[in-house]
């Protein structure tokens, strides 16, 4: 998992120096386990890129926001989806995701990656249909009207199973009911050559693919997406 480790350091503790209000931005934001039962970690996708049931690191931070702050046209009949690409476009457009995006930028930004989504303006515009690169370290998997996967980790340019590997959803769940739309960045991280120490009701167990202060480290991470994302793509 060295380059997602390194990377994760790097700009995840940059990104945090920088965001002097930090507590008081994310303050809304939650960071929780990812249930056993849940549908990522029996995804055939998940299968596919862990293929001995190694053990994970996974969180998901979730945010709700009222309806009445949502962006109109994103919630209006016949706009199905666009509400998740927007959210989507927000993570890897948004302010949040700068400083790595820079730092990817400058190594291995060049003629082999010159397809793949780099530039600001055009991460914000992107409507994310499957197969879409980014900034040559995330891959778009799999989409639907209010969730999209992407494969994380590193290069796209290295399809197989690899040791460091993950898959990271965007989702957006709108409760009428509460008046609200709760958003999720769900985060599942893995060695996929690894194989477990152990096997418990059907999960591997063992040394999970990242320390604890990497796995908080990454959860700050995920809060300021989370909020840069919403601020800049999705609400008024």
């Amino acid at each position: 998992m060295g380059i997602l480790r390194t990377t994760l350091a790097v700009t995840g503790y940059s990104t945090l120096a920088a965001t002097a209000s930090f507590y008081a931005i994310t303050r809304h934001c939650k960071i929780l386990p990812v249930s056993p039962s849940d549908y990522l970690l029996n995804h055939t996708l998940y299968a596919r890129y862990n293929p001995n049931n190694a053990p994970v690191t996974q969180d998901v931070c979730v945010r709700k926001v009222p309806l009445k702050k949502i962006k109109a046209e994103l919630l209006e009949e016949g706009a199905e989806g666009k509400l998740v690409e927007a959210f989507c476009a927000g993570v890897w457009g948004g302010l949040g995701y700068a400083y790595q995006r820079r730092y990817l930028d400058k190594k291995y930004r060049g003629p082999e990656t010159a397809t793949q989504l780099w530039d600001r303006k055009a991460l914000k515009i992107d409507t994310y249909p499957v197969g879409t690169q980014i900034t040559d370290h995330f891959e778009v998997v799999a989409k639907n009207s209010n969730s999209i996967i992407v494969r994380c980790g590193d290069s796209p340019r290295k399809p197989d199973v690899r040791e460091s590997d993950g898959l990271f959803e965007m989702v957006v769940d709108v409760k009428k009911d509460e008046g609200v739309v709760e958003f999720g960045l769900k985060s599942v991280f893995y060695n996929g050559l690894a194989v477990p120490e152990n096997v418990v009701n059907g999960r591997g167990v063992g040394k999970e693919p990242m320390s604890p202060w990497i796995q908080w480290l990454h959860a700050q991470y995920d809060k300021v997406l989370m909020e840069t994302a919403l601020r800049g793509s999705v609400m008024r």
